[in-house]
Parts: C-alpha cells; sequence; structure tokens
C-alpha cells in the first residue's frame, strides 16, 4: 500500500510537469537569464570579449580595370585623361595615362556599374560600355582607341545690309590728301552691296555736315561775291546771303539726288570709278555718270536721281534767290550749270581723286 501510494505521487508529479508549455530545453532557454552560467550548459561572452573576436563576416573582395589608350594608328596617347563614372560621387575618381598610354584603376566595388570616359587633346572622347566587375575580377580593356576629333567650322554668312554697312564705313574714311572728302566714290571693282534707305540718307547727312563742305560754300561764296551773283549786294551781309544760297543748294541737292530720289527709285548715287582701260573710255564713263547710274538691282539704268536732283534744287532755289534771279529760264540755267559741274566733278574723281587716293591707299597698306 505504502508502496502504491509513493508510484501515485510520482505519476501525479510527473503528469503536472509534463502539462507545462514548452520542452526542458525551451525553459532552460527561456530562464538563462536568470541561472548561473555553470547551471545553463551555455558559454557566456561579455561584450569587451565579443568585440576582442575577429569577425566571421569576410569583407567582398574589390576588382581592378586597366588598358592602354591608343589613336587610330595604334600609338600610346599619353597624359590621357580617364575618369570612373559611377552611380554615386564615391564611386567617381579620374587618373592619368603614363608615357606609354597605360592606366590603372583599383579597388572598384563588384556589382557596381561603372563607365570609362577617356579625352585627350585633339582627340575625340571615348566612353565605354555599362562595366559591371565580379568579385575579385581583373578586367582589361582592350578598345580604348581615340579618334581625331573632328573640327566644325561655323560660317556666318553676312547679309547684304551688314556688307553695306561696312563698305560705306570704309568710304565715309576716304578723303583725298586727308582733306577734300570722297565719301560718294566706289573704288573697289568687286560688286558693292546696294545702300539701303538709311545709308542713303546717312551718307548725304555726313557729306552735309563734313567741315569741307562749309568750307567749299565758303569759297564759292567769294568768287559768286566778286562777280556780283546772285543779286545780294555786296559788304558781309551780301557775302553772308550767298554764303547761305550756295550752302543751301548744295545741301538740297545732295540730299534730293542723293537720299530721297535714290531711296525713291532704287538707284545707287554713288559713282563707281573706273580706273582701268582706254582714257577714251574712262573719259565716257566719267562723263555719263551724271546720265547713267546702277540701280540696287546692280544693272546700269537712266540716272533720273542726278537730274532730278538738280532740277529739283534750282526750282527750290527761287524760294530765296533775290527777284532778279528768279523765273525759269534761270532755273533751266542753273541745272545745266549744276549738271555741268557734276561731269567735272566725275572726271576729277576718275583722273585725280581716284589716282590719288588709290595711291595713298597702297602706301597705307605698304606701311
Amino acid at each position: 500500500m505504502t508502496k502504491s501510494l509513493a508510484r501515485a505521487a510520482i505519476l501525479v508529479v510527473m503528469c503536472g510537469a509534463s502539462a507545462r508549455p514548452g520542452t526542458a530545453a525551451e525553459r532552460l532557454a527561456f530562464h538563462s537569464d536568470d541561472l548561473p552560467a555553470a547551471q545553463t550548459g551555455v558559454t557566456t561572452v561579455t561584450t569587451s570579449e565579443a568585440a576582442a573576436q575577429p569577425s566571421s563576416v569576410p569583407e567582398p573582395e574589390t576588382g581592378t580595370i586597366f588598358g592602354t589608350v591608343t589613336d587610330v594608328n595604334g600609338d600610346a596617347v599619353p597624359a590621357a585623361t580617364v575618369a570612373l563614372e559611377g552611380s554615386s560621387p564615391s564611386d567617381r575618381r579620374t587618373v592619368t595615362t603614363n608615357e606609354n598610354g597605360f592606366f590603372q584603376l583599383k579597388k572598384l566595388n563588384s556589382g557596381t556599374p561603372y563607365h570609362i570616359a577617356v579625352s585627350a587633346n585633339g582627340f575625340s572622347e571615348w566612353t565605354s560600355r555599362e562595366i559591371i566587375l565580379q568579385p575579385g575580377q581583373v578586367l582589361d580593356l582592350t578598345d580604348v582607341n581615340l579618334q581625331i576629333a573632328t573640327v566644325v567650322t561655323t560660317v556666318y554668312a553676312a547679309s547684304s545690309d551688314q556688307i553695306a554697312a561696312e563698305q560705306l564705313g570704309v568710304e565715309e574714311t576716304q578723303r583725298v590728301f586727308g582733306v577734300i572728302p570722297a565719301f560718294y566714290v566706289v573704288y573697289s571693282h568687286d560688286a558693292a552691296a546696294p545702300l539701303t534707305t538709311k545709308l542713303k540718307f546717312k551718307l548725304a547727312l555726313r557729306t552735309s555736315e563734313d567741315p569741307f563742305t562749309f568750307f567749299g560754300a565758303g569759297f564759292l561764296a567769294g568768287i559768286d561775291q566778286a562777280a556780283g551773283t546772285p543779286k545780294y549786294g555786296q559788304g558781309a551781309k551780301g557775302y553772308g546771303e550767298r554764303f547761305g544760297a550756295v550752302y543751301a543748294n548744295g545741301f538740297t541737292n545732295i540730299l534730293i539726288s542723293g537720299a530721297m530720289l535714290p531711296s525713291l527709285l532704287r538707284q545707287d548715287p554713288r559713282y563707281f570709278y573706273q580706273g582701268t582701260g582706254t582714257t577714251k573710255s574712262r573719259i565716257l564713263h566719267a562723263l555719263s555718270s551724271p546720265f547713267i547710274c546702277k540701280g540696287d538691282n546692280g544693272r546700269w539704268q537712266p540716272n533720273y536721281s542726278s537730274m532730278g536732283g538738280d532740277l529739283a534744287s534750282s526750282a527750290i532755289s527761287n524760294a530765296y534767290y533775290p527777284a532778279a534771279n528768279r523765273g525759269l529760264g534761270l532755273v533751266l540755267q542753273s541745272t545745266l550749270i549744276a549738271t555741268g559741274a557734276r561731269m567735272a566733278d566725275t572726271l576729277i574723281k576718275e583722273f585725280v581723286l581716284g589716282k590719288v587716293t588709290r595711291s595713298i591707299k597702297v602706301s597705307n597698306l605698304s606701311d
């Protein structure tokens, strides 16, 4: 009996123990923090001891890329810049090829996409395909061949207006002996660009405002004063009136025949210097200038601008000339005088001023 009770007690204890959740090992682990190390059977490592032990995770192996930069002939290209480009700023670096064109890039991360760009003076830039290294891989780039850089020349074609403005700028500097203006003369045998309306008026005003124009008006006024024409009288007052009349004649003639009518009729008011050929052909060329001119289209045509300007200027002079010098007959007479003076002017430009001006230009060029 006593033995039976003891066995029952043992079974009760055993049944109660097996009813607790988890295995014996799980429980031991669950309570391991509360038990001494000797009782748990697990070796406890402190933090300082763990730090002193070597890490069990190995560092990833890095890769290397190397190569030789050559040109189209297979010759080495020294001092070329080799740039490594990666996905992050830390992946980017730059090296320079040595005298044999060799370069090397070490300690490159595996699995990282790279591009290599090679550049050198006089060559087009070379860029590699995407490169992804395997751990510890050593890659030899064998196709780094630089092509000769293509030289792109951009030609900006100047418009005809720009060319005309440049030509006019040169013509405005033309002076015989550095004094006498020769603004209305084209000395170049090349085809001159037609003047725009703005340039025609600019040239007319430039001539009217030139100091030599005022000097010439004063000189002619003195001749008229001595001849007593027009009938203004003598003395300072008469000279002043004659000076004003001479300048007004010149101003209206230049404005009308040099700017207004050429703009309306699309004609070139300038004299085109011939300079070559027989003397007879040059004389005919000069004397025909008041009657034949170049149009803005480059063709020769009747010079309506010149003839119309002389007539209009003579007609306007009726507004300020004395009564004794007015009338249709005097207008026609003044027109013929103006045309004759224009013919004499073109002869001087062709045979005197042209020769002197061209010689001065050649002398300046030789200096």
